[in-house]
């Protein structure tokens, strides 16, 4: 992910991740650890405030 000072971001369409775009910033949301799971994006004042990660462990 690369990003510029005109706020353009440049992510790569290969990977498979979830971003979330607040205060002109971007981040990338953590994946489960295990690879099955939950991501939860909580707001605030129409705004993503934080994330919450549920996952699964397969036996």
């Amino acid at each position: 992910m690369q990003t510029d000072p005109d706020m353009i971001a440049e992510i790569d369409l290969h990977d498979n991740a979830v971003y979330v775009v607040a205060g002109g910033r971007i981040t990338q949301v953590d994946p489960p650890p295990s690879g099955y799971g939950k991501q939860e994006i909580s707001w605030h004042k129409g705004e993503p405030t934080h994330s919450e990660i549920k996952y699964t462990q397969k036996f």
